[in-house]
């Protein structure tokens, strides 16, 4: 089924639907004209038994008086009269003497009008249906055949495995064609989308304003398409930035290596020459880590070892790494505990705190606090702040402010900070504290 055009499968369904409908609608009919038929019938037979209950009631009638045949027709309806015990007193030919009732159909009919369906009869090729009454204390039955009501339903029955068919068939077309006109739309789409590539910026499905579900996946797929352009600029401008970062320290090394290869005309200049070397190669080896952890990040594959991490001791080791450089001061965690890779966290704490040591002048503190069901773990300082409007992209890759709180560096420290923060299932923030300087803390799930 699935290698069938989907206008051919709403249109085979259409015609399933509509198939049940029409054979429910005919059986339907089909019952319901029995039913009238046979009612009629009914009302037919009491309407001659009245007559012939007249007639048999006077004084030396019977049923041989009706020579006219105008309450007894020859060959399609027939009458008998019984006494009290189920003895043939008389009967239209050719039905002769024998009774059509069983006693105890007798019985009942002495009570109440009886109604009986009876296989053909003597005379009577046709099956019929009979009503036995009452007359005073002898029992009148009369009867007729079913071939009307037999041809009637059969007459409609044909027509109806004629008109149904037809019926089918046209409703069938009709549904095809209504099934195209529908997935026209979705052509159009379809079209559009084979045109539209990473060289055609901007461009947008159809969307009819139908108001029902093609609209809305319209929509919905004009907003994918949001979406992938947004991503799609975002690693151009990300593959541009780590390019340009990439090409400033090759360029040294590049002049370093072929200056010490040239130039260098003594071992201590030889030494010099690879030391400058050294550092830029770690810098190019830090930028290239720092660039893969940020692309695992991105598909949500930076590898973590979870555990509870104790914040006191968290900060204690992340401010024994910068002791040699200036005095960081850590404020007491009180016993809080966060659900994190410890390495991880330290790398991020260090990004902050190496930004705060870099750019932002005069203290820098460590402190933590609980809020709203997670662990905050800030790093303050008392610089300028960040600039106006740099806050919102302050997470944002190769992100730099200006030179007051810019120089150096690729941008990377706070990207890195929101990758690790988002990989434990938390969030990193920033904002100033004027006139106290930046605060920037990490949001992190609190250890259970």
């Amino acid at each position: 089924m699935s290698r069938i055009p989907i206008r051919l499968r709403v249109t085979a369904a259409f015609a399933l639907a509509m198939a049940a409908v029409l054979a429910g609608s005919g059986l339907f009919l089909y019952l319901r004209l029995g039913s009238h038929l046979q009612t009629a019938l009914d009302r037919e037979l009491a309407l001659r038994s009245q007559d012939l209950a007249a007639l048999v009631s006077q004084p030396h009638a019977s049923l041989a008086k009706d020579s006219s045949g105008r309450l007894v027709e020859r060959g399609e309806s027939y009458a008998q009269l019984l006494d009290a015990r189920g003895h043939v007193l008389e009967a239209t030919r050719p039905l002769g003497t024998v009774p059509l009732l069983e006693p105890s159909e007798v019985r009942e009919a002495r009570r109440n009008p009886l109604y009986s369906d009876r296989a053909p009869l003597p005379g009577l090729d046709e099956p019929s249906r009979l009503l036995a009454v009452p007359v005073g204390a002898r029992i009148l039955v009369v009867g007729a055949t079913r071939q009307d009501r037999a041809e009637t339903l059969a007459s409609f029955r044909d027509e109806l495995l004629i008109a149904g068919p037809i019926a089918l068939l046209l409703a069938s077309l009709v549904g095809y064609g209504l099934a195209g006109v529908s997935l026209q739309q979705v052509e159009s789409m379809r079209r559009r989308a084979a045109a539209i590539s990473a060289e055609t910026p901007g461009e947008r499905l159809p969307v009819p304003p139908s108001g029902d579900e093609l609209e809305r996946l319209g929509t919905t797929l004009n907003e994918m398409l949001d979406r992938l352009e947004s991503a799609l600029e975002r690693e151009r401008e990300f593959v541009a930035d780590a390019g340009h970062e990439l090409r400033t320290p090759l360029a040294l090394l590049r002049t370093e290596l072929e200056l010490a290869a040239r130039q260098a005309g003594s071992v201590a200049e030889l030494r010099a020459a690879v030391t400058s070397a050294s550092r830029e190669t770690e810098r190019l080896s830090q930028l290239a880590e720092d660039l893969l952890l940020i692309a695992r990040g991105d598909r949500g594959r930076i590898p973590l070892r979870v555990e509870d991490v104790d914040v006191d001791e968290l900060f204690a080791s992340v401010v024994s790494r910068f002791d040699w450089r200036a005095h960081v001061l850590r404020r007491p965690a009180d016993g809080l505990c966060v659900q994190a890779d410890r390495l991880r966290l330290e790398q991020a704490l260090g990004n902050l705190v190496d930004n705060a040591l870099r750019h932002g002048g005069g203290r820098v503190e460590l402190a933590a606090a609980a809020a709203d069901g997670a662990i905050e773990l800030h790093v303050r300082d008392g610089g300028a702040g960040f600039p106006p409007g740099f806050l919102e992209r302050a997470f944002d890759r190769f992100a730099r402010a200006d030179p007051a709180r810019g120089g150096g560096g690729a941008g990377l420290g706070l990207a890195i900070v929101r990758t690790i923060a988002l990989a434990h299932g938390g969030s990193a923030h920033a904002a100033n504290r004027p006139p106290e300087g930046a605060d920037v803390w990490l949001a992190l799930p609190r250890a259970s």
